[in-house]
C-alpha cells in the first residue's frame, strides 16, 4: 500500500533502492513541472491549484520558484548521475501567469540540474487568456518546443458551466500566435458532454479547432469530480449529469471530423497529424518511461518506484527551504502492479499491446474480445498485438479490466 503522510509530518526519505536507479537513462526520462497557481477556480477542476485569494501571503510565484530550484537540485543528487532529460512539461494550474521570463527560468533551472537532450521536446501548458504575440516569442526563444492551449469549448454558454474565462474567439487566435512565434507543434485542449452542450456547439467547437491549424488536438470526456463546484451543482439538481451515450456519440464525432482532416488517434484521447507531431512526454508515461515530477503535489516514477509531494506550496517551499525532501508518500510497485498499469496504458495507444504481456487466461479474453469486435483480430494474428478498434476505444477500461482477469 502507499505510504500516505499528513503535510504536517516528516516527510519521506528521498533515497531510491539502486533496483529503481538501475537502467536509468536506458529508458525515456522527462521532467514534469507543476505550477499550482491560477487567476481562478473552473468549476470543474479538482488538480492541485490554488487562486491569489486562496494562497495569501503563505506562497508566491517566486517562494514556488525558489523551491523548484532546490527540488531540482535534490533530484540530481538522488539520481547520482542523472540522464539528460528527452522532455520537460511545464503543466498547472496555469504556467503562463508566470510569463515568458518566468517561464525561461523554469526551464534555466531543469536545464542546470539535468541538461537537455538533443531535440528534447519542451512544454508548456497556456491559458490563451494570459498569452500574447510577445509572449510567445519570448518561451519559444528560451527553449520552449510545443505549446498546449486550453481551449475546452467554442460555445459561451458551455464555458460558463465550466467557469471558464476565455472568450470563445481567443484560444484560435492564440493558437496563431504561437504558429506565428516558430512554434510547429501545438495543441488544443477540447472537453465534451458538458451539461446543457449540443451537437452543433461540438460541431463549432471542431470547426474552430480545424480552423486554428494545430498539429494535435487533446479531447477528454468530462468527469464530475466529487468535491468541485460542479459536483454540488449536479448534486444539488441544478444541472445534469453527463450521459454515457451523448459522450460517446460526441466521441464517434470527434474521431471522425479530426480523422477526416488528417488528425489520427493515436492515444484513446489523443490527435496528432504526424507521428512528429505526438506529445513524446506523455508517450513516456504511456511507455513506461521514468520521469521526476517537481511542484507540490507532483508525481515521479523511477524504475518502479513512484512518489508525491505535498500538496500546498507554502509546505512544498518550506520544506525545501530547511533541506528537506518535499516527498509525501511513496509506494515501490510490485510486478502485480507493473503489469496492470502496462496492460491499462499500452492498450491505449494506437500500437497496441503486445501478446506476449498477456498471461493465458488473459489471451483467451483478447480472442473473446476480438470476436465481439472490441479488439483488431488481424492484428492479434498478423502483428501478435491487441489492438483496439473504434468500438474497443469507447469501451477500453472494461477491455483493460477482462485482459488482467
Amino acid at each position: 500500500m502507499p505510504q500516505l503522510l499528513p503535510e504536517t509530518t516528516t516527510p519521506v526519505e528521498s533515497a531510491l533502492p539502486a533496483s529503481a536507479l538501475n537502467g536509468l537513462g536506458t529508458r525515456p526520462f522527462g521532467v514534469y513541472v507543476h505550477v499550482p497557481f491560477c487567476a481562478t477556480r473552473c468549476g470543474y477542476c479538482d488538480f492541485n491549484t490554488y487562486t491569489a485569494g486562496e494562497l495569501g501571503s503563505g506562497s508566491s510565484p517566486s517562494s514556488w520558484l525558489e523551491g523548484l530550484r532546490r527540488e531540482l537540485d535534490l533530484a540530481a543528487r538522488v539520481l547520482g548521475t542523472p540522464p539528460r532529460a528527452d522532455t520537460v512539461f511545464v503543466g498547472g494550474g496555469t504556467p503562463s501567469l508566470l510569463g515568458a521570463d518566468g517561464l525561461a527560468s523554469v526551464l534555466d533551472a531543469v536545464r542546470g540540474a539535468f541538461g537537455l537532450a538533443d531535440g528534447a521536446e519542451v512544454t508548456t501548458e497556456s491559458n490563451p487568456e494570459s498569452t500574447s504575440p510577445e509572449f510567445f516569442a519570448g518561451i519559444r526563444e528560451a527553449g520552449y518546443t510545443r505549446v498546449s492551449l486550453g481551449m475546452q469549448s467554442a460555445a459561451r454558454h458551455v464555458l460558463q458551466v465550466l467557469d471558464r474565462v476565455h472568450t470563445p474567439g481567443r484560444p484560435v487566435a492564440a493558437a496563431g500566435e504561437a504558429r506565428a512565434a516558430g512554434f510547429e507543434h501545438v495543441n488544443l485542449d477540447v472537453i465534451y458532454g458538458t451539461p446543457g452542450e449540443r451537437v452543433e456547439d461540438l460541431r463549432a467547437s471542431l470547426e474552430a479547432v480545424l480552423a486554428a491549424g494545430v498539429d494535435h488536438v487533446s479531447a477528454y470526456a468530462l468527469i464530475v469530480e466529487e468535491g468541485t463546484a460542479l459536483a454540488r451543482r449536479v448534486r444539488r439538481g441544478e444541472l445534469p449529469a453527463p450521459d454515457d451515450d451523448t459522450l460517446a456519440e460526441y466521441y464517434e464525432l470527434i474521431d471522425a471530423t479530426l480523422a477526416s482532416a488528417g488528425l489520427r488517434w493515436y492515444e484513446v484521447s489523443n490527435w496528432a497529424s504526424s507521428e512528429a507531431a505526438r506529445c513524446r512526454h506523455n508517450v513516456g508515461y504511456w511507455r513506461g518511461g521514468d520521469w521526476w515530477g517537481a511542484g507540490p503535489g507532483a508525481h515521479s516514477h523511477v524504475g518502479g518506484v513512484r512518489w508525491w509531494n505535498v500538496k500546498h506550496p507554502a509546505r512544498y517551499a518550506s520544506l525545501l527551504a530547511e533541506g528537506n525532501s518535499p516527498a509525501a508518500g511513496r509506494e515501490v510497485l510490485t510486478e502485480a502492479d507493473r503489469h496492470l498499469e502496462r496492460v491499462m496504458l499500452e492498450l491505449r495507444v494506437v500500437e497496441g499491446l503486445p501478446l506476449d504481456a498477456l498471461d493465458a487466461g488473459g489471451l483467451a479474453e483478447a480472442r473473446a474480445a476480438a470476436a465481439e469486435g472490441l479488439l483488431d483480430e488481424s492484428a492479434l494474428d498478423s502483428r501478435r498485438r491487441a489492438v483496439l478498434t473504434d468500438q474497443g476505444r469507447l469501451l477500453a477500461d472494461g477491455v483493460v479490466r477482462r485482459l488482467v482477469g
